[in-house]
């Protein structure tokens, strides 16, 4: 199900991923956003941006969802086979934009692969 119509709701959403290049999770815009809009309803639309090809999630070393931009995704096809990067002192987590290869399977055909890289960020390593 993906979206009818760019309502209020949306659009604020849409506005917290315009400005970052840093994956964010439901938690961190629930605290954000949650006297604009219900937690219900940040969960309907992210879930609605995924289906569209606007947003892609993956799960932190912490078990918790985020949701990052996507850049070359549409509706049809889903695209996002890049690694993560999470920082293990501040959280802080990001899509790397670095290619990866997967390696062909016999028999099988490869739909989702996740690479989540842990370390220290530039801001924590110092």
């Amino acid at each position: 199900m993906g979206i009818i119509r760019k309502t209020e709701s949306v659009e604020i959403l849409l506005n917290e991923f315009q400005d970052t290049e840093t994956a964010l999770s439901t938690v961190e815009l629930i605290k954000r956003l949650g006297k604009q809009i219900n937690k219900t309803t940040i969960y309907r639309v992210l879930s609605k941006l995924e289906d569209d090809g606007v947003l892609h999630s993956f799960l932190g070393f912490d078990g918790v969802k985020r949701f990052a931009r996507c850049k070359t995704c549409s509706k049809s096809n889903h695209s996002d086979v890049h690694p993560h990067f999470q920082c293990v002192s501040c959280g802080k987590t990001e899509c790397l934009d670095i290619e990866v290869n997967i390696p062909e399977l016999l028999n099988r055909e490869v739909m989702f692969s996740q690479l989540l890289i842990k370390g220290k960020c530039n801001l924590c390593a110092v």
